[in-house]
């Protein structure tokens, strides 16, 4: 489908009962958050992303493997939410029926003010134990020396679990894992369910979360992309968008509610804590044969 003026999608929009926005990595680049493979800078350069983010890693080396997570949680807590991150809040707001689903591992989307985003890929926020248990933990206080700035990088020891003694990892998806099984299905569930799919910032490459958008409009649901340049999804989307999250979402949300585009429940939060709305990883089981979700 080639691209279509703005306008009618804010019609559409407007017009929704049930939403679904689906965002990739593009929307918080705008942020300044490198992507994963990107994410490899000062001490970090000398490794490979890919050897870093696999359980196998983690388990050689847990000091050297936490401090990169530790390192990339400082660089996003230095990011701040973009214009893109509050007209999402700002159209889930319009649709109070709407759900957020992220492929992205920051906590920029719940500092917006968006409610209950579906975290696909786990969330660097939301960490848990190594114990078949996989407890939710916390963050410990940060001591002198325990914490890499957001330039800078060294490795720290990861801290143990206050319920079962465990080595705390990061709560997100590593190679050779699934997605959370949870999280895989609610969004499933909620793309079957919506008028509308707004799929912003995301390459269209990377499973499952790239058939969810071809699953929203299997059920009848009109299917919006939002990108800067063609992706795979452009032939079963119904309307295409050429620009960035932060250029084409506000216009969106000024054309189809007016100017206001405060999301009502932004509180401003600043990055570090625990997100109330990030759901951390609950099961690793596939829910389909080819699942081959990104490592973060």
């Amino acid at each position: 489908m080639d691209a279509a003026p703005p306008s009618r999608a804010a019609q559409v929009l407007r017009d929704a009962r049930r939403a679904v926005i689906l965002t990739g990595a593009g929307v918080s680049a705008e942020s300044g958050v490198p992507t994963f493979r990107d994410d490899l800078t000062g001490l970090w350069a000398q490794f490979d992303a890919e050897r870093l983010a696999t359980p196998e890693a983690f388990h050689a080396d847990p000091d050297l493997v936490w401090g990169w997570y530790e390192w990339r949680r400082a660089r996003v807590r230095a990011a701040e939410p973009n214009p893109g991150h509050r007209a999402i809040a700002a159209i889930q707001d319009r649709i109070p029926d709407s759900v957020v689903i992220t492929q992205n591992v920051d906590d920029l989307h719940e500092r917006a003010g968006t409610r209950s985003a579906i975290h696909l890929h786990g969330s660097l926020f939301a960490p848990r134990c190594v114990s078949e248990a996989r407890h939710p933990a916390t963050f410990p206080d940060a001591r002198d020396g325990e914490v890499a700035g957001p330039d800078e990088g060294r490795r720290i020891p990861p801290p143990r679990c206050a319920t079962c003694g465990w080595l705390v990892r990061p709560g997100v998806v590593w190679f050779g894992e699934a997605l959370p099984e949870a999280a895989l299905a609610a969004a499933v569930e909620a793309a079957a369910a919506c008028d509308v799919l707004l799929a912003v910032g995301t390459s269209g490459v990377v499973y499952p979360a790239a058939a969810i958008p071809a699953i929203a409009g299997e059920s009848g649901a009109t299917v919006i992309q939002v990108n800067p340049e063609p992706t795979p999804l452009d032939r079963v989307c119904d309307i295409n968008l050429r620009g960035t999250a932060g250029q084409i979402l506000p216009t969106l949300v000024t054309a189809g509610w007016g100017a206001d585009q405060q999301p009502a429940g932004s509180r401003g939060r600043q990055g570090g804590a625990q997100p109330s709305g990030v759901r951390p990883l609950v099961s690793e089981r596939k829910l389909w044969p080819s699942s081959s979700p990104r490592p973060k």
